[in-house]
This record gives C-alpha cells, structure tokens and sequence, in this order.
C-alpha cells in the first residue's frame, strides 16, 4: 500500500511534536515534510510530493486561509485539512472557501485525526461533528432553512445526494444508501454542481449547511 505522503504545518513546534508521534505510529501515513508557517509551507509543498497538508488556521507570517489559498493554486490536487483551535463559524468557512476539504478542533480524538486525513486523502470534505453540530444549530437557531425559490432547480432525488454529499459520504456509500449505482451519483453530482453553479465538494457541503439542508436529527 502507498502511504499517505502528508505535511504538517504549525507554528509550534511541540503540536508538530506531538502530531508527529502520533502519525509516525501510522504504517499508511508518511511525514515528509513540516513547516512552522505559511510561506515555508507554499515552498515546500512546490518540491514535494504530497496528498494532504495538516494545516494550522492561526499564524503570525500568513493564516491558513491564505497559506491554504495560495497552495492550492499552485498544487490544486493536494488536499488541506485545517487543525485548529478555532471552532467558530466564520473560520470554518474562510478556511472552506480557500479550498480546504476539511476542518477538525486539535482537542478531537487522535481517531478523529487519522480519519479525517483519510477522508481528505480519498477527496472527500471532513467535517468534524462538534464543528458541524454548532453550524447546524446555528442556522436552525435563526430559522436557516432552505427557502423553495433557491433550491428550485434541484429535484427531489438531487436534494437527497446533496445533502449525503455534505455529511462527507462517497459516491459509494450514497449510492448505498439510495439503492443506485455510484455513476448515477456522480451524475447527480454534475447536474447539481451546474445547476447551483459550485465546482468542488467544499461549496457543496457550505451551499448544504447554509440551507439548512443538513438537520441535527439525521446527522447526530
């Protein structure tokens, strides 16, 4: 099995410390490479072969939202997965719009850690459920649902995959779920991507929450 090839980005060296003690254990995850800010982590992420980046939201050279921004645009392909203190909604969201696939407090579970990096590694978006559990309850809290105008164009069944889409399942599994085949899920997919005009996994999963499509009694 091809390892995990992953970087870690924190300013502190004794949180890569400790990131790395626990990753090192991993036969399927392989450190190669760390950087203690953002601009060594663009450098290095340019002459190294890479997966994921573990990446820190608060740094004094440059944030994660930009070190994040400007990674991906010269290495689209790698996926970023943000450790962080910060569990508000906005850093979750800027942190989703540079192009993160997926956003987990540094108090989660080491077993929350390793999924996560594998959830990002397979192209899926991660979201961590005290994360997810305080969004959804937010925009219940202000009465966030889905108003029929914007979702208009969506049918039934495109709603249902949007929704799985955004609580970080595979084409797989969703289609597991539906009874249909993971092509007819990527098709959905396509038709679904065009219709809201969003282009990646992230947008769907924000687009998902902001509509309030997601609700705590059938993720929690």
């Amino acid at each position: 099995m091809t390892p995990i090839r992953l970087m870690l980005v924190d300013d502190h060296e004794i949180v890569r410390a400790g990131l790395r003690m626990l990753l090192q254990s991993q036969p399927d995850i392989e450190i190669v490479a760390e950087a203690s800010s953002g601009a060594e982590a663009i450098e290095l992420a340019q002459t190294h072969s890479l997966d994921v980046v573990l990446m820190d939201v608060t740094m004094p050279d440059m944030n994660g939202m930009e070190a994040t921004r400007q990674l991906k645009a010269r290495c689209p392909s790698v996926g970023v997965l943000a450790l962080t203190i910060h569990e508000e909604e906005d850093y979750f969201f800027q942190m989703l719009d540079a192009g993160a696939s997926g956003y987990i407090p540094k108090r989660a579970a080491p077993d929350d850690l390793l999924r996560a990096i594998h959830t990002v590694y397979q192209g899926e978006v991660f979201l961590h459920s005290s994360v997810a559990r305080a969004l959804v309850k937010d925009f219940l809290q202000r009465g966030g649902v889905a108003s029929e105008e914007s979702l208009s164009t969506l049918t039934e069944r495109e709603r249902e995959v949007l929704t799985l889409i955004a609580e970080g399942l595979t084409n797989k599994q969703i289609g597991e779920q539906l009874g249909i085949s993971p092509k007819t899920v990527a098709r959905h997919r396509d038709k679904i991507t065009k219709k809201l005009n969003l282009s990646s996994r992230a947008e769907l999963t924000r687009y998902a929450i902001q509509k309030g499509l997601i609700s705590l009694s059938d993720q929690f």
